[in-house]
């Protein structure tokens, strides 16, 4: 199994006419699709909702009708699915109210965000362009958190990252799991959830391991993933945290670094393993 993050693995960042969009390079495209012509299972895992990570597969172009459907894990490990066509097939969720009140009550102007599957998220706010894939659904925040909910996201664009590493350190968030991003943005999940707990789920029905996997990434969200899988290797732009939690690291996803890293064990034509 080859379990590999999106964004900052496998998406890139690419500035133009004054806007910047997603970009996946063509030798990354290429250093997928040889593990899945190897026979290997390439499993998408991600922070991000189904809806936004759907599209990437297709981007990838890793399904076709002579393939297995494909095993992805989002929302952080909450919500596993396959696809295509989309079905949910394991989901957990948790009360996130007391966790999230304890955080705007340090961060009262912070932005809150709730997946509305198939649609986009439920937000108090909206949250700045390009932040969240699909609409944003304006909703108080006691609506919100009416219900178990499998992930929320507290962005506060006025803080830093450190700030929140902090916060969340300082308020203990009992009973809930969470990841602080690059940004002040933290996820919040249902303890013992995380990109491993979503793995080691698919792991269980392919009849793997975390002993038979690669894991690549470059976020605070893949510090469980690396703990679990047998190689796991940093994206070079990685924080130090990410990097010296890995096994190995690798160049940076504006260095193709994950198509270096793939080509180690799945050469193409002309390569030398």
């Amino acid at each position: 199994m080859v379990a590999l993050d999106i964004d900052g693995t496998i998406l890139k960042w690419v500035e133009g006419s004054g806007t910047t969009h997603e970009e996946v390079s063509p030798a990354v495209k290429d250093a997928v699709r040889r593990v899945l012509d190897a026979g290997a299972h390439v499993v998408l895992a991600s922070g991000r909702s189904p809806h936004g990570m759907a599209p990437i597969a297709d981007l990838l172009e890793l399904h076709a009708p002579d393939r297995e459907r494909l095993w992805v894990v989002a929302s952080n490990g909450a919500v596993v699915f396959r696809y295509p066509p989309l079905e949910v097939v394991h989901e957990e969720t948790f009360d996130a109210r007391p966790a999230v009140e304890a955080v705007l009550a340090r961060h009262p102007e912070a932005l809150v965000a709730v997946e509305e599957r198939g649609v986009g998220y439920r937000v108090n706010s909206h949250f700045p362009d390009g932040e969240l894939s699909g609409d944003m659904i304006l909703t108080d925040v006691d609506d919100l958190l009416a219900a178990e909910v499998s992930r929320v996201i507290i962005r506060d664009p006025n803080s830093t990252a450190d700030e929140f590493v902090a916060l969340a350190g300082e308020l203990g968030l009992h009973g809930t799991n969470y990841v602080v991003g690059w940004t002040a943005w933290l996820d919040l999940a249902p303890v013992g959830v995380s990109k491993a707990s979503g793995l080691e789920h698919v792991a269980r029905h392919l009849g793997l391991t975390g002993a038979d996997a690669l894991a690549v990434g470059d976020g605070r969200n893949d510090l469980e993933m690396f703990a679990w899988a047998h190689r796991s290797v940093a994206m070079g732009q990685a924080i130090e945290q990410v990097i010296a939690a890995a096994d190995d690291l690798t160049g940076s996803v504006y260095e193709d670094g994950l198509a270096t890293e793939l080509q180690r064990w799945f050469p193409g034509p002309g390569d030398v393993a």
